[in-house]
Order: structure tokens, then sequence, then C-alpha cells
């Protein structure tokens, strides 16, 4: 079976946006001394904390979606939003950390991203059958 390189690359963009997230909330934990397991602090750190889970948990619903959007849907048009919602979660992650009331465009971007990817997803099956 031959993987899709373009899907395949912004799979591996997500990863590491998420282990960035991981490394943030890590340089959080030793700039505020809050040892595991602790998972509350200073709101700086929480605020990375928070970045973290959401990314984890949104990346529940992106990756699924977007391997069968790609798969079953069109390659170029669910790369293109793949990356978009990387660049969303990399603005959320930026616009939270700063103050949470930034975070709003960056979760916007990726959540509308992850939405197309899904109908794509749904459309492609459906044509499927």
């Amino acid at each position: 079976m031959t993987v899709p390189a373009l899907p395949a690359v912004v799979t591996l963009a997500a990863l590491i946006t998420y282990q960035g997230t991981a490394m943030a909330v890590g340089q959080a934990r030793v700039k505020h001394r809050v040892m595991p397991p602790a998972s509350s602090g200073p709101e700086e750190f929480e605020r990375a904390l928070r970045v973290q889970q959401n990314t984890l948990e949104q990346l529940v619903f992106f990756l699924p979606a977007f391997w069968l959007a790609a798969l079953l849907g069109n390659e170029s048009w669910a790369a293109l939003l793949g990356f978009i919602w990387v660049g969303g979660r990399i603005a959320y992650g930026i616009g939270y950390r700063l103050a949470p009331n930034k975070r709003g465009p960056g979760f916007g971007i990726s959540f509308l991203c992850g939405v197309a990817l899904l109908v794509m997803a749904i459309v492609g099956v459906v044509s499927q059958g």
C-alpha cells in the first residue's frame, strides 16, 4: 500500500504541533515549579496545559476525518484544509497563551476546517456506496 505523501506531511505537521504544545507544558512546569502530577498552578501554566489538552481533544476528531476526506474525497483539498487546521491550532495556542479571550480565531479556523473535512469524508463514503 502506498501512503499518499501530502496527507502524510499534514499528519506529521499536526503531530509536531501537538508535541510543541506538550513541550510548552513541560517548560511551564519548570518555570512555575508545578511538579507532576499537579495540573493546576499559576494561570500561565494552566493556559499552556489547556492548549495541550484542547489540541489533543481536537486531534481525536481531526485525524480520522482528515484521512477519510483525503482517501475518499479529494486529497488536495483535504491537504489544504489540513494545513489550515494546523495553522489554526498554532494560532489558537499562541492566542490562548497570550490571553484566553484571544483563542477564538484560531479555534474557529481549526473547527471550521474539521467540519469541512467531516463533510468531505461523509460525501466520500456516500459516493462510494
